[in-house]
């Protein structure tokens, strides 16, 4: 069946993978990128195997999030699935010009912000797929709000956290959907991220391209909505503690909400 599908951070790594996988069967690809020579290498690509559309924004600007669900919205009236993949560990400039961490502003803010004004295309039957990893640490609200910095590693694993979280209170608020899942792709997989931060060339990027394509397609995730899949023990499993503490989860989106409403 045909599918308009939007993957965020679809120029490199396992979101290049995923939309490899899904230029195949025909689907509408919406592919988002921040840089605009790989994007259009990328789409013209998998412009040859199925129709794509290119979409460049930086995500560590807001207002560059909106402008680009405003397109969507212009162009589409429905969206089948939203794989929100792009993310960053390591930059030469850890700070947004608003003075945020980067790390959560891509990772875990702006994907918000995004799913939030599609949410009407996607209606109860879509999907939104969340990467979410491994390293998952307890959220420090203050250094969400850029009160404090934090070194790349911790900004990391608590904006992967932050995502794990609000990804259960998103499908929380929808009950009848959209199916809002996180997801580990797997530890250690062949990206640019696990090179820097480890220093290893990492595993085949494909393992965790599956996973997403499954998390967007496969009647195995019709109802996940809230849960966290980890691939690296290859089922449905407990997240962090904290992304089951309403307490936590819902102090962490006010927070969010509270960055979003000064933009």
């Amino acid at each position: 069946m045909h599918k308009t599908i939007l993957i965020t951070g679809a120029t490199d790594g396992i979101g290049l993978e995923t939309a490899k996988l899904l230029a195949n069967p025909g689907h509408t690809l919406l592919l988002h990128g921040r840089n605009p020579d790989k994007l259009a290498k990328v789409a013209a690509t998998l412009g040859t195997l199925t129709q794509v559309e290119s979409y460049l924004a930086d995500f560590s600007r807001i207002e560059e999030v909106d402008t680009l669900a405003r397109s969507i919205i212009k162009k589409h009236g429905h969206l089948d699935v939203l794989i929100n993949n792009a993310g960053v560990y390591k930059t030469p400039s850890p700070l947004t010009p608003d003075g945020l961490d980067v790390r959560f502003v891509v990772n875990a803010i702006a994907p918000y912000h995004l799913t939030q004004q599609l949410l009407p295309l996607l209606g109860q039957s879509g999907r939104v797929v969340n990467l979410s990893s491994a390293a998952q640490s307890s959220v420090d609200l203050q250094a969400l709000a850029g009160q404090h910095r934090l070194d790349d590693m911790a900004a990391y694993a608590q904006s992967k956290l932050a995502i794990t979280m609000w990804t259960r209170h998103l499908a929380q608020a929808h009950p009848e959907g959209p199916m809002i899942v996180a997801v580990n792709p797997a530890s250690l997989l062949g990206s640019k991220m696990v090179k820097e931060g480890f220093g290893v060339a990492g595993g085949d990027l494909r393992i965790g391209a599956d996973i997403l394509v499954r998390a967007a397609l496969s009647d195995e995730f019709g109802a996940a909505s809230g849960q966290y899949y980890d691939n690296d023990i290859k089922r449905f499993a407990q997240p962090h503690p904290d992304a089951l503490n309403e307490t936590k989860i819902n102090a962490l989106v006010d927070a969010i909400e509270t960055i979003l409403s000064n933009h």
